[in-house]
């Protein structure tokens, strides 16, 4: 990571502290995700080779820095969602002076209507910090955008846990996915997809064939 990145990202944090700090109003709240999550999904990005990410919640683009720095190690590409213009405004600008433009792709718009329009299979990772109470409708088709072996990350697991409960229930009763919390920043709840090999294993293990006839 560049030094001039570094001091854009400090710099984001504390006016995202003081804004926040000083306005009650949720719409122009930035709700930044934290260093450490920042960091975390860094990580992941490289390390499951995510050249596809899309995230739902761009806010003023600090998360969206972390996802396209990492998304850039690897030759790939942030897709970012975001339904305000204000904040929408505030990213541009800060991508434009992080260098990492174009790596980036901003899109306002609703989420809804963005992930219904997307091909199937079409992201390798799917970051989540938007409007909670609207995740359980979206699943069907974030499930369908996110490839086999991809890697859904949600935001506020731990913060805000029984907001996201009716969500995280019905992503873990899906038998595609594998889950977990994890106690990062805010909390994050990881949920990835058997890729088609794991699933054909999965389907193929001995006494499967049987576990749906009558006993």
């Amino acid at each position: 990571m560049s030094e001039s990145l570094r001091e854009l990202l400090i710099e984001l944090e504390k006016f995202g502290l003081c804004n926040d700090g000083a306005i009650a109003e949720r719409p122009r709240r930035m709700l930044n995700i934290t260093r450490d999550t920042g960091e975390f999904l860094s990580v992941l990005v490289q390390a499951t080779n995510a050249r596809r990410v899309l995230e739902i919640g761009t806010s003023n683009g600090y998360s969206t820095l972390w996802l396209a720095a990492a998304a850039k190690a690897i030759d790939g590409h942030v897709t970012t969602i975001e339904p305000s213009d204000f904040k929408l405004s505030l990213a541009t600008s800060n991508f434009e002076r992080s260098g990492l433009g174009r790596y980036i792709t901003p899109i306002h718009g609703e989420a809804g209507a963005i992930l219904m329009q997307s091909p199937e299979s079409s992201f390798d990772l799917v970051f989540l910090d938007s409007e909670r109470s609207e995740y359980s409708g979206w699943w069907p088709d974030i499930k369908r955008i996110l490839r086999k072996g991809g890697l859904l990350v949600v935001d506020n697991a731990t913060s805000h846990s029984a907001e996201l409960a009716p969500f995280v229930e019905l992503v873990c009763k899906d038998p595609e996915f594998t889950t977990c919390t994890v106690p990062v920043g805010n909390g994050e709840f990881l949920a990835t997809r058997a890729c088609a090999q794991a699933s054909l294993l999965i389907t193929n293990r001995p006494g499967h064939e049987n576990s749906g006839r009558d006993r």
